[in-house]
């Protein structure tokens, strides 16, 4: 049986935005959602793809040979856990005692074999290991992670099943079912929501996944992340499900998650800064 190997749609560096720390996030292809406001849809197709930003197109007929504008560029390659971890150790030195490497996605379970592995290596490596996962895969795929993962970051998209299978294609019910069962695993876990005008950004639904995330024993905090057109700049072939939708109004989220941090037992984060005091 020959190596294990992952396809890769992007390692970024010095990231501050998935989990704790400084971080580096290794993004896997392949995601079995089709969220509406989805920001990376180049990481959908498993397969290696060209991605198109047509605002940064200067129309020079030169595509095959190259796109010397940076509009056309191919995302994802085939790598070993070496090769990426050559990556990832580059910037150790940085992490400290939060920081360490995030596997995203995607939906990383997509490709476990490899997500799997490269979780083992980090670990070996003595990284803290952070994993961002839709958490709506079998237990018997993303079990196999949890002897190598420091923390579990899982979306709850809507608490309405019918606004779930709407807005993302697929039932919310085994995520919760699977986020309950990995806590009770004793795995540490962050809960967040993209809070997204039309969908999900109001108060009965924003309330219902916050009193959720309150009952979970092994819970960290619960962030709220507001709603960005992104992956609106990016053209591929399977990207005709991502919508555009009106900015959020902050000011009105915040204020929610202010109500909130009265009555909840739990830290509660915007775009990771931190509400009132715990």
């Amino acid at each position: 049986m020959g190596e294990v190997k992952g396809i890769v749609a992007d390692i970024q560096r010095m990231s501050v935005h998935d989990g704790p720390g400084i971080r580096t996030t290794v993004f896997l292809k392949g995601c079995n959602m089709r969220c509406a406001w989805c920001h990376n849809p180049e990481t959908v197709k498993m397969q290696p793809e060209y991605v198109v930003n047509p605002k940064l197109c200067i129309h020079c007929g030169y595509c095959e040979q190259g796109c010397y504008s940076g509009a056309r560029r191919l995302c994802g390659r085939a790598m070993t856990k070496e090769e990426v971890m050559e990556q990832v150790l580059l910037d150790a030195p940085y992490y400290g005692s939060d920081g360490g490497v995030t596997i995203s996605g995607g939906e990383p379970f997509m490709q476990t074999d490899f997500t799997v592995t490269l979780c083992r290596a980090a670990k070996q490596a003595g990284l803290h290991v952070g994993l961002e996962t839709n958490l709506s895969l079998p237990r018997t795929l993303w079990e196999q992670a949890v002897p190598y993962a420091d923390l579990f970051m899982v979306d709850i998209k809507c608490i309405s099943d019918d606004l779930h299978q709407k807005y993302t294609g697929i039932s919310n019910r085994h995520i919760l079912e699977n986020i309950r069962t990995l806590d009770d695993l004793g795995a540490k876990l962050i809960i967040r929501t993209p809070a997204v005008p039309g969908v999900n950004a109001c108060e009965e639904e924003i309330w219902q996944i916050g009193e959720f995330a309150s009952r979970l024993k092994n819970l960290l905090y619960y962030e709220l992340l507001p709603y960005h057109p992104l992956g609106l700049s990016k053209t591929v072939e399977d990207s005709g499900f991502v919508r555009q939708f009106p900015l959020p109004d902050k000011k009105q989220l915040r204020q929610i998650l202010e109500r909130m941090d009265k009555k909840l037992n739990m830290e509660l984060r915007f775009a990771n800064i931190k509400i009132g005091a715990q």
